[in-house]
């Protein structure tokens, strides 16, 4: 049954990551019905979305490595790795200073709500400025700041946060906005993955770790969030993000009401 509950937490991983409606609040809530995971499994899990965007971007990142000469792709690539590096700096920042997940529903359905809200108004003022496709250092610079924000305050989506940050910052452009948010996803989930790894192993965790249930939600998070992104830049080509801003409002209220009546804790 946990290697089930483990492909379950996969399958809402790989559906969440990169859906603006939020991976880690997803995860916290199921979690009091699927059995608690350690911050190494969540994380790891996250990596593995991470892996199919990976596979989904290969060729951009292979032209932006191949293509340093060309002073777009620099440009580009270096704007990425100033996102990566504030993003970086400030989550060791959060973690000296003993940041923890909340283990309850009602910050993160509130942090649903607002956030849909605030993606409602996003997407409307987004739509009153040009939709040029132009990557500006603010972006770069805002999009670091988003990254540690949305995972301070689980259930504001980081690709939600980076994208519509993105957008309002000056790259008007939906489908311009998510590549950046996710391509500086890449290095800033393997870097924690990393990290978390490194840290269970120092701290002697990893014998406690269920390995073969992190492996099975690991890869199941992989396949199903190829498939989720794939459908997600079809889907913005041509719609705007509504239909998720309507989803979290609901979902947050859905899950105040859980709390109020002890449904969930």
């Amino acid at each position: 049954m946990d290697y089930i509950n483990a492909a379950i937490l996969g399958v809402i991983e790989g559906i969440t990551e990169f859906l603006p409606i939020s991976s880690t609040g997803h995860l916290i809530i199921a979690e009091q019905w699927l059995g608690h995971r350690s911050d190494m499994f969540n994380i790891v899990i996250q990596a593995g979305a991470i892996l199919a965007v990976t596979i989904i971007y290969w060729r951009r990142l292979l032209d932006l490595v191949l293509g340093w000469r060309v002073p777009e792709n620099r440009d580009y690539a270096a704007k990425l790795i100033v996102a990566f590096l504030i993003t970086a700096i400030l989550g060791l920042i959060v973690k000296k200073l003993g940041f923890e997940l909340p283990e309850t529903a009602t910050p993160i359905a509130w942090a649903l709500i607002i956030g849909g809200i605030w993606m409602i108004f996003a997407e409307w003022a987004a739509a009153r400025k040009a939709p040029h496709k132009e990557i500006t250092w603010l972006v770069a610079i805002l999009v670091g700041i988003a990254q540690i924000v949305a995972g301070v305050f689980p259930g504001t989506s980081r690709s939600g946060a980076t994208i519509f940050v993105a957008m309002l910052a000056g790259t008007g452009n939906r489908a311009a906005a998510t590549e950046f948010a996710f391509l500086v996803g890449i290095p800033t989930m393997y870097a924690a993955s990393g990290y978390e790894l490194l840290k269970t192993f120092k701290d002697g965790g990893a014998a406690n770790e269920d390995w073969t249930a992190l492996g099975i939600a690991f890869v199941v998070s992989t396949v199903v969030a190829f498939i989720a992104v794939k459908w997600l830049l079809a889907y913005i080509r041509s719609n705007r993000f509504t239909l998720f801003a309507v989803y979290r409002i609901i979902l947050g209220v859905l899950l105040l009401g859980m709390a109020a009546t002890g449904l969930i804790a």
